[in-house]
């Protein structure tokens, strides 16, 4: 049977406007499921960088504690005691880091802590290099975002990248040594940082995981 054309445009009209209707239809679905990815991604996002600063924070309040800065110096000299003073017998810092003739740290600072006479000692003692301060000139402490910017500068780090400087916080017998410092020259116990060795571990794999971000 032969339809007549005023017929076949009508539902050709209609397919058509079905057709533009289920196309809409999904255009809309697609822009809705895409804003949704977007705003997935975006969460993620903020959430690893909210992460990476919490860890931040922690691996901060570590490299800021006496134990550490006191080797992280802007100055001539490495610093002693809780209340960051100058080394006795004007300890200098010398041309690599280690003091000078004849007094060079490891005379006195040995493999391992000499709780007899309270000098600290660790493998291969030595200041951390000027490029490495986490202080200004006048002996402030980095803020947050200084000393954070300070660490994740190839050329102020020693040329580490991440994965250097998680394996520097894992592995350095200097950084253990901050953990298990021995005694002073009073006898008593030295203060310890405010995390453990493996919590500022995780921490710095925390930080470093959620791309090293900087407050």
């Amino acid at each position: 049977m032969r339809r007549s054309k005023p017929v076949l445009k009508a539902v050709a009209a209609v397919l058509l406007a079905g057709g533009i209707c289920s196309i809409a239809i999904g255009a809309v679905a697609g822009c809705q499921n895409s804003t949704n990815k977007s705003k997935a991604v975006a969460t993620n996002t903020n959430t690893n960088r909210a992460d990476g600063l919490a860890a931040w924070d922690q691996v901060y309040s570590v490299l800021t504690h006496p134990r550490c800065i006191n080797c992280h110096t802007a100055t001539n000299f490495p610093q002693q005691g809780d209340d960051r003073h100058r080394h006795f017998a004007n300890v200098v810092r010398g041309p690599e880091g280690k003091g000078v003739a004849a007094l060079q740290c490891m005379t006195c600072h040995q493999e391992s802590n000499a709780d007899s006479t309270g000098v600290p000692g660790g493998h291969n003692w030595h200041l951390a290099p000027l490029s490495m301060r986490w202080q200004d000139d006048n002996g402030n402490i980095f803020s947050k975002t200084q000393l954070c910017q300070a660490l994740i500068d190839r050329s102020k780090n020693g040329n580490m990248d991440a994965a250097a400087l998680l394996k520097h916080h894992t592995e350095e017998p200097l950084v253990h040594w901050a953990f298990a410092p021995g005694v002073g020259i009073d006898g008593k116990a030295r203060t310890l940082p405010p995390l453990t060795h493996q919590q500022l571990v995780e921490a710095t794999r925390k930080w470093v995981e959620a791309g090293m971000p900087c407050p």
